[in-house]
């Protein structure tokens, strides 16, 4: 499993890489291929000061190795084995009215001393980060996340809809970081799914990820925008950066198992502002993103 997972987040880069670059009609990405010590390594592919994406990301990665004592304790195990790998992108376009996202889609396996697989997990999903709300983009992309979860469960939606709410949730500042989509972890084998069902899942989310986005930065990559609007995109991105440095699982995982610290911090843009207790004028554009980040609405 791990091997056709590795290879299809191989492909998948590619794919994804390709599509943008030629959104973008500029830049292009950069590849950097790195190793990690302890075993594996990885592919990151950063793309930065486009037509389109001022900052993004497209990373795969495969470590493996001796689980590090902190991971030990997070994961309530004794020493063992592992491999993890997994795509990983944040795209931060450089106009404030085309939505950051984010999407991340992985495999895990533990091992005995023996070399035999103890546990193996899937995880992933991808979700929207508006600085201005267009309620059709929001719908288009949670309609794009319902449609690949319904081939496969009807009930992943709603579940995997509430977790993301759930999850990218900065709960210093009561509201969510974005407007969602879907977040699943330890997808792993049961009476109803076997792990081949997670591949084929979790492959299906991945697939649809440029369906799910691309129309919606096409749409609004050109809009007309002012200096104050680029402001309030760069105080939004603070509280990006607050959950991805606070809160973030992924994040946690990588500096804790000696991950790529260029890698694991791509996600965080170039241009941010932390301005002194700000608050949206009332009735303004941006006071409605905030009030739809403190009460999450079901979008289809």
């Amino acid at each position: 499993m791990k091997d056709k997972f590795y290879a299809y987040i191989q492909k998948l880069q590619d794919t994804i890489t390709s599509k943008l670059e030629a959104i973008d009609g500029k830049a292009t990405f950069k590849e950097d291929i790195w190793k990690r010590p302890e075993g594996g390594g990885g592919r990151t592919r950063v793309i930065e000061n486009g037509n389109v994406f001022e900052k993004g990301g497209v990373n795969i990665s495969g470590v493996h190795g001796k689980l590090p004592k902190s991971m030990q304790a997070y994961f309530n195990v004794g020493e063992v084995d592992f491999f993890a790998c997994g795509l990983s992108l944040v795209l931060h376009p450089k106009n404030p009215m085309a939505p950051t996202v984010h999407a991340n889609w992985r495999y895990f396996e533990m091992y005995d001393e023996n070399g035999n697989i103890v546990d193996s997990w899937f995880g992933g999903g991808q979700d929207l980060t508006p600085y201005y709300l267009f309620e059709d983009d929001a719908i288009h992309f949670h309609k794009i996340c319902k449609n690949s979860c319904d081939k496969h469960n009807t009930e992943f939606y709603s579940t995997y809809k509430k977790r993301c709410d759930e999850y990218f949730y900065n709960a210093h500042r009561e509201e969510g970081r974005g407007i969602g989509g879907l977040f699943f972890d330890y997808c792993k084998a049961t009476n109803d799914m076997t792990m081949q069902d997670w591949y084929n899942f979790v492959t299906e989310v991945g697939n649809s990820f440029l369906e799910a986005y691309v129309p919606i930065v096409e749409k609004r990559k050109d809009f007309t925008y002012t200096e104050a609007q680029k402001n309030w995109q760069e105080i939004r991105r603070g509280r990006y950066v607050e959950f991805n440095l606070v809160h973030d699982k992924g994040t946690l995982f990588g500096l804790k198992t000696n991950g790529r610290i260029e890698s694991i911090l791509m996600s965080l843009p170039p241009h941010v502002q932390w301005v002194y207790d700000h608050h949206p004028e009332a009735g303004s554009a941006e006071e409605k993103l905030i009030e739809v980040l403190k009460n999450p609405k079901d979008w289809v």
